[in-house]
């Protein structure tokens, strides 16, 4: 019997979605305050706005539904699902207010994808965007990167099974520290030092390249934040090949490869243990993906023969490949060249990379290495099964920061979202099919969309249907989830429909 949710409830769902629609009102004074200073008057009322309207729909939701109960599983993970949607749309008002979207739909699609760390984008006359709402659309995806419900984790969530039921319903199910809000609070730390070298990396870069002071650290930080957090968005619509440099590319690649690793590998890096990075199932695992998928793309642009120059052939082809395979979405070449030069081997390469993605418990989506590399130890575990006597006892083990022994439930975990991930790729490109685009076509911008990856081949903009972009913002939303929050979403609403 499916038991309807109660009154309580709804209440203790509604008091912890409050806090943080609280905690992001806050955030929105952050570009509010730089606007001022920037001397965007307009563009720092934008964000005013948005950020009376975000608040007063917080506060009037902790009001109503004040509890002084702690989260269940159930309510923890309906919470985060719903965050996420709701912290698109108010995201959106600021950005819809400064003109560069048609539509509201479309900043509500730039919204989810930044806060996802996607980086598809329908935004009109970036170049010329203010210096304010730009910062917004960075500002975002370090929100997401380190998760949405991490400000509430770190600011206002003083309950520790309440905090994890969140933590986990963000698809981050590995505590660094004892306490989750320990946790959470060491994720800022690491992202804000990292922020500080990265930018002071990328602004000197720039600044050698030629670009003004000013423009070098504003471009150097909304850069970083995007790679870190594996995002995409750039301050220009050209994305990184704007740059025309190959220091700024080799400084996005370091940063893109520590954003796609497990912040508990961070920690183990920061407290002395470097010989974790050569042991870890994750990270030998990502070195062998990246070698195996590179090796398809060289293959595909030697045969079409689109880059003459060997160096040059890698720098393009290992740049879109880590790029993809991080989560990025950077790119250093436009979006139709990828149809127009590259091959469907290249292609290929790519669409395995995005499909896999980085770590788990980082700011990277898709299927995660670390699943990969369970199912493969499964498969082992199996083939030993088969070739010695049936006595002989077989016991799989794998490192992940300690040594750990396969079990079946970490199999059965890692094939159920895998197959999830498979299923969503498919269903976008079958969407992509039935509005006309060619199967690889819709195929590639689908998996980019699942995976939170953000390069494009060009199917991506305003003039796209309704239906298509409605699509992909499911598909982000549900690829960083990792679809837990949002089947038990979907189980909440059928509770309160048919339940009794």
């Amino acid at each position: 019997m499916i038991l309807r949710p109660t009154i309580d409830d709804l209440k203790n769902i509604g008091y912890y979605l409050g806090k943080i629609i609280i905690g992001l009102g806050l955030i929105m004074l952050v570009p509010a305050v730089c606007g001022m200073a920037f001397q965007e008057i307009n563009p720092a009322l934008d964000f005013i706005i948005g950020a009376e309207i975000t608040l007063i729909f917080g506060l009037i939701l902790t009001k109503i539904c004040h509890s002084e109960k702690e989260l269940s599983w159930m309510q923890g993970m309906v919470v985060v699902s719903l965050s996420w949607l709701v912290a698109a749309v108010l995201g959106a008002v600021p950005l819809y207010l400064s003109g560069h979207w048609k539509s509201f739909l479309d900043a509500c699609f730039d919204s989810m994808s930044g806060f996802a760390t996607t980086g598809l984008t329908l935004v009109q006359n970036l170049d010329h965007m203010a210096y304010t709402h730009n910062l917004w659309r960075h500002l975002i995806m370090f929100i997401g990167g380190q998760g949405i419900v991490i400000v509430a984790l770190s600011l206002f969530v003083k309950s520790a099974s309440g905090a994890f039921r969140m933590y986990v319903g963000e698809a981050r199910d590995e505590k660094i520290l004892p306490n989750v809000v320990d946790t959470s609070r060491f994720i800022w730390l690491v992202s804000i030092a990292y922020l500080v070298l990265g930018t002071v990396s990328l602004a000197i870069t720039g600044i050698l390249c030629g670009m003004k002071p000013f423009n070098a650290v504003f471009h150097g930080l909304c850069i970083f934040i995007a790679a870190f957090d594996t995002g995409g968005f750039t301050p220009q619509s050209q994305s990184i090949l704007y740059y025309h440099s190959l220091p700024y590319e080799i400084i996005t690649v370091v940063i893109m490869i520590a954003g796609a690793m497990n912040f508990k590998l961070h920690y183990a890096l920061w407290t002395g243990s470097r010989k974790e990075i050569l042991k870890n199932i994750e990270t030998i695992g990502f070195f062998i993906t990246i070698v195996i998928t590179f090796f398809i793309t060289a293959v595909g642009l030697a045969q079409a023969g689109v880059y003459p120059r060997a160096m040059m052939l890698f720098r393009k082809g290992f740049y879109q490949l880590i790029s993809g395979h991080t989560g990025t979405g950077y790119q250093t070449i436009y979006a139709q060249q990828f149809f127009a030069d590259w091959n469907h081997v290249a292609l290929l390469g790519v669409v395995c990379a995005m499909a896999l993605g980085g770590a788990v418990c980082s700011t990277t989506g898709a299927i995660k290495t670390l699943r990969v590399g369970i199912i493969f130890k499964a498969m082992i575990e199996d083939i030993k099964r088969i070739i010695l006597p049936e006595k002989a006892v077989v016991l799989q083990k794998f490192h992940h920061i300690k040594e750990v022994f396969l079990e079946d439930k970490q199999v059965r975990s890692a094939l159920l979202i895998t197959l999830a991930f498979i299923v969503l790729y498919i269903l976008g490109a079958l969407i992509g099919m039935f509005y006309g685009y060619p199967f690889f076509n819709a195929l590639f911008e689908s998996t980019s969309a699942a995976a939170n990856v953000g390069l494009s081949c060009g199917i991506t903009q305003a003039g796209m249907p309704v239906g298509l972009k409605l699509t992909y913002i499911f598909q982000m939303w549900a690829g960083r989830l990792e679809f837990m929050s949002i089947f038990t979403l979907l189980g909440f609403l059928v509770a309160a429909l048919k339940g009794k």
